[in-house]
């Protein structure tokens, strides 16, 4: 007898009925409004963040059309072509095969590979419009085809692509497929294609066929907690209800967050005791799940990473992590780019899209900066293992004073170098003890960052944990007035994180000051507290 593999929660590719947990992907999308498309023959684009969700829609959305008979849907995936880059030949020669070979999986139809060389001879500039239109040509029902990673093609392989597209259109739908769906992690707007002689095309210009974009967005709050349920309810286990608005404030829903935490609690080894599971799962090992996974850098996370390094999401990144001024001076077409890549959200006020982004963003921009800056945290400790903050602020303080300029000129994001170098400070000193919380938020002229450092180690996050609130604010207007609005500002973060502790940081970075003048330490009594004011 096969022995039934239990469900789990999904990290990589579509997820499966039956194999996996998932939201009906049917579900996440407006069916109804796609079949209005499809009969209208609309060319339209589905675009999402990567490992959002897509693949399986688009797999769910084939299955569906085929189960009602009216079309022949195919979905294929054509990044295979990008190991040919800008070479055409090659490239539809890829691609015509993967339509033909995902034609006798899915569809069990055998006569398109027979005719794929012979069109290529004729030209493979013109083969997959030909391939298209035989094929339209010879089947019985109207064609509908899903192009997913349609933007993982570059140059002249995918000006080519969407050339031979817009050259069939207007055969459809006797001569060619009655409806096609690009699908990417961009809006074809963004598509910036420089061909062979320099000449720069825009996917607007290039498929100015498209009716509409449509987006996929995450889970909903309610389609979260109903996934995670799933768990509980194959196997008994109980998620503590603490946890739900954790997971919900780090992740906002993306899909492969949910997943992979839920994949991190329920089946890696970190957790094997938790395998028992008459064992709830409790906000604690959650939190732990949280970091290990921040810490892992996993694939989907070094794909967020690399894209920092692209200049229009750089202009984007930079000014939320730094809090600049001119924030109005960012291109609308960054701000759109940078949210369809999902590193940010737009509404209801600009922000990086969610808590665990936050997170991983500035540990990526400083890593190697973290392990290269002098690691004493025993020397931070007091004889009752807790951190002793000002004595690393001080520390902090001097080292700044001796070392901002040359490791500031190391960053990318030079404009957030002072609040990166702290951050990089102090996870150099916390890393592996606590953990550090960050948030950012464009306009509100501050980083707040949140240590929890549990006491006993033993214990851990369930015995006494140390709460400590930094306030990172740039000087912009006047001492007084800056340290006015930080006091109000640090006292309400601390007392909404119950904080043992609160200070406030005050960069200047105005280049005509001296050092003497910058570096300064006062306490200031606001409200209930004494907050420690720190100057840089």
């Amino acid at each position: 007898m096969i022995k039934t593999m239990p469900l789990f929660f999904n990290r990589a590719g579509p997820s499966m009925a039956g194999k996996h947990y998932l939201i009906d992907p049917l579900r996440r999308i407006d069916v109804d409004y796609i079949e209005e498309l499809i009969e209208e023959e609309s060319y339209f684009v589905l675009h999402a963040p990567r490992q959002t969700g897509k693949t399986s829609c688009l797999l769910a959305l084939m299955h569906h059309l085929n189960a009602q008979g009216r079309y022949q849907a195919l979905y294929v995936n054509v990044e295979a072509a990008q190991a040919h880059r800008e070479d055409i030949p090659e490239a539809m020669r890829t691609i015509c095969y993967s339509i033909a070979e995902n034609a006798e999986d899915y569809l069990q139809d055998t006569r398109l590979t027979p005719s794929i060389e012979p069109l290529l001879q004729q030209g493979t500039g013109k083969a997959l419009q030909a391939l298209l239109r035989h094929w339209a040509s010879i089947n019985e029902q109207p064609v509908v085809l899903f192009i997913d990673e349609i933007d993982a093609l570059v140059g002249d392989t995918l000006i080519s692509v969407l050339r031979q597209i817009r050259a069939g259109y207007a055969q459809r739908p006797a001569g060619f497929p009655v409806s096609i769906v690009l699908c990417g992690v961009r809006d074809v707007r963004d598509y910036r294609m420089e061909s062979q002689h320099k000449e720069v095309i825009t996917g607007g210009s290039a498929f100015n066929i498209k009716a509409t974009s449509l987006r996929l967005g995450n889970f909903s709050q309610a389609e979260v907690r109903e996934l995670w349920a799933q768990h509980t309810a194959a196997t008994g286990q109980i998620f503590a209800e603490a946890i739900y608005p954790e997971l919900w404030a780090d992740t906002q829903g993306q899909p492969w967050l949910v997943n992979a935490l839920g994949y991190q609690l329920t089946r890696s080894p970190e957790f094997r005791a938790l395998r028992d599971r008459k064992i709830e799962i409790g906000l604690a090992d959650y939190q732990t799940a949280r970091e290990l996974l921040i810490q892992s850098r996993a694939t989907h996370l070094d794909q967020l990473s690399d894209k920092l390094k692209e200049p229009r999401v750089h202009a984007v990144i930079s000014a939320l992590l730094s809090d600049a001024q001119q924030t109005t001076t960012i291109p609308l077409d960054h701000l759109c780019y940078v949210e369809d890549l999902g590193l940010i959200q737009r509404h209801p006020v600009l922000s990086i899209a969610n808590r665990i982004y936050q997170e991983v963003i500035p540990r990526d921009l400083t890593y190697t900066t973290q392990y290269m800056l002098p690691y004493q945290q025993a020397w931070y400790l007091t004889p009752q293992r807790r951190l002793d903050i000002p004595k690393l602020l001080t520390a902090f303080q001097h080292y700044f004073q001796e070392h901002a300029e040359a490791w500031i000129e190391r960053f990318d994001y030079k404009e957030a170098g002072p609040q990166l170098l702290l951050q990089a400070f102090l996870q150099r000193i916390v890393n592996g003890g606590g953990r550090i919380t960050r948030e950012y938020g464009l306009g509100r002229r501050r980083t707040d960052l949140y240590i929890e450092w549990p006491v006993d180690e033993q214990a851990g996050y369930h015995g006494v944990v140390q709460r400590i609130v930094l306030e990172l604010k740039i000087r912009y207007q006047s001492k007084a007035a800056t340290i006015a609005q930080g006091l109000a500002q640090t006292a309400d973060y601390a007392d909404k994180c119950a904080a043992d502790e609160a200070h406030l940081l005050i960069f200047d970075r105005r280049p005509e000051i001296a050092w003497e003048e910058k570096i300064w330490q006062q306490d200031q009594a606001y409200a209930h507290r004494t907050i420690g004011v720190w100057g840089l």
